[in-house]
């Protein structure tokens, strides 16, 4: 009887497979990836190239971010890419900044001692490339900031070649308009790393 079965499982036809079936399933599985990756960068995450030397030497000139957005709320810390349309005098830029402060909070800048303060605490800012100078904008002559509800004061690390916050033209920024958190580079390879 082992035998008759044997035999009977032997006997079974090979399936035949389809001329261009390996084809098939191959684009099938490139269209998927293709799909996924749209999803993710549409809905989740995309990619951005930073723009000019305002945060060096955290990102450089040139670099490309991965940045995601999905369920992102802010907060202090975070390097951010916010919408350009809140920064029309940047020549229609997207630009990437650090969160200072949130909602609630104030800012002060004593910039004898090239510190900032929020809610009177100095920061300790081992992230800035020089100390603060007192820009020559007549726009960015404010030292003391309360953020509304809903909004982020950001700033450059590299303070003295940034428009940011200090500039009564962008001012704390509406927290609709930010794009999303940087969390990594990606491009140039020999700068890939994570953002902080």
């Amino acid at each position: 009887m082992a035998e008759e079965i044997h035999a009977s499982a032997q006997d079974k036809p090979e399936e035949v497979k389809l001329p261009g079936a390996d084809l098939f399933d191959w684009l099938q599985m490139v269209m998927g990836c293709i799909l996924a990756a749209v999803l993710l960068f549409n809905c989740f995450a995309r990619l951005t190239q930073v723009d000019g030397e305002s945060m060096t030497n955290t990102l450089q000139d040139g670099e490309m971010m991965l940045v995601w957005s999905l369920g992102y709320h802010p907060k202090a810390g975070d390097i951010v890419v916010v919408n350009k349309k809140t920064a029309t005098f940047l020549d229609d830029r997207a630009i990437v900044k650090r969160v200072i402060a949130v909602g609630g909070q104030t800012v002060e800048i004593d910039y004898t001692t090239s510190t900032v303060y929020v809610d009177g605490v100095p920061l300790e800012e081992d992230y800035i490339l020089e100390p603060m100078e007192q820009p020559d904008s007549p726009y960015a002559q404010g030292t003391y900031w309360e953020v509304p509800e809903g909004s982020v004061f950001v700033m450059g690390d590299n303070r003295n070649n940034s428009a940011d916050s200090r500039d009564n033209r962008l001012g704390p920024v509406d927290e609709r308009y930010i794009l999303g958190k940087a969390i990594c580079t990606i491009l140039p390879f020999q700068h890939v790393g994570l953002v902080h």
